[in-house]
């Protein structure tokens, strides 16, 4: 069944599964919190890939009940049609106690996923679309407003500008804002400009060196905590692209003198400090030939991304997490 995402309050308990498919996750967050914000329970947090990877482990949470537990919910992000046969599978159990919310990017009319809970009555199915300026500008009026800041309404169409049509995207930037403004009574364009472009390149900077050193607890930490939009799976690859570079150089180099600390120590240009045992984290794990076959990999994820722009950042994320999951021992 259909419904309009302002319509959520109404149906929020006629349903124990929801599939919310769209760019939009600051929408989705709402209408999530919506269902969730009375709810006692313990929420459970699961990307597909991992489901994917092992399903016995993803059932026998969702079969396993505490004594204490009213209702289980599941919160699966960044699904697409690959997890179609398993949802099907939990419907088709009836299983007591659970409820399912779906968190989709776009799917295309055809999706299998997007049938099955568009056409029964029992699933709910929310398509979540990109605010429109004039939505995200009376948000940040309003919010700004509340908060006694001075902004002008060409500062406010800057910040607009940089959100993509998605207001969590919004609230990140006058969250920042407003925290810069906490003793300042306005806030000038140079300073405006300089917070809404901070903290993006460090965000894929850390993706990418946990990416290298399989950290896979922080970076499904950094995947939750970040909203990057479509523009920003190019540079994410870009970024991890230069890196890969740079692990490669000295790998070689470590093939040819055996010395882990003499290759970081002469490694030009040098390595930063802090950054140091990270690196050294990487050689041990990513031997020369398998970090050739990993840039191999990205060039082709670079392309497929360019062939396929409707979902880069389902293709990017799961690159990503296989690229954690690797066995690099051989």
């Amino acid at each position: 069944m259909i419904i309009k995402s302002y319509e959520i309050n109404k149906y929020k308990d006629k349903s124990n599964y929801y599939l919310f498919y769209g760019k939009n996750e600051g929408l989705k967050n709402e209408c999530v919190d919506e269902i969730t914000i009375n709810k006692q329970n313990k929420i459970f947090y699961y990307d597909e890939k991992q489901i994917q990877d092992d399903k016995e482990t993803f059932f026998e949470n969702i079969l396993s009940r505490s004594l204490f537990e009213d209702e289980k919910i599941i919160i699966i992000k960044r699904a697409s049609d690959k997890i179609f046969e398993i949802i099907q599978e939990l419907i088709e159990r009836n299983i007591e106690g659970i409820k399912i919310i779906i968190n989709a990017g776009i799917l295309e009319k055809k999706s299998k996923l997007r049938s099955l809970f568009e056409k029964k009555k029992n699933l709910i199915c929310i398509p979540i679309y990109p605010d429109n300026n004039e939505t995200l500008i009376k948000l940040a009026t309003i919010f700004f407003k509340n908060e006694k800041v001075t902004i002008s309404q060409h500062n406010i169409n800057l910040i607009i500008s940089k959100c993509n049509g998605d207001r969590n995207n919004l609230k990140n930037e006058i969250n920042k804002i407003k925290i810069f403004a906490s003793n300042k009574k306005n806030v000038s364009t140079q300073e405006i400009l300089k917070l809404i472009n901070l903290s993006e390149s460090h965000s894929f900077s850390e993706l990418i060196d946990n990416c290298l050193t399989q950290n896979k607890n922080k970076i499904m930490n950094i995947l939750n905590e970040n909203n990057f939009n479509n523009e920003d799976c190019i540079i994410i690859l870009r970024t991890f692209l230069m890196k890969a570079k740079r692990v490669l150089k000295l790998a070689l180099e470590l093939e040819k003198n055996n010395d882990l600390d003499k290759t970081i120590a002469s490694a030009k240009p040098p390595i930063f400090w802090k950054d140091k045992e990270t690196v050294k984290t990487q050689l041990n794990k990513w031997k020369p030939h398998k970090i050739k076959e990993l840039i191999y990999r990205l060039n082709g994820t670079e392309l497929q991304i360019k062939k396929n722009f409707n979902n880069p950042i389902l293709i990017t994320t799961n690159f990503i997490l296989e690229q954690s999951s690797l066995e690099l021992n051989n």
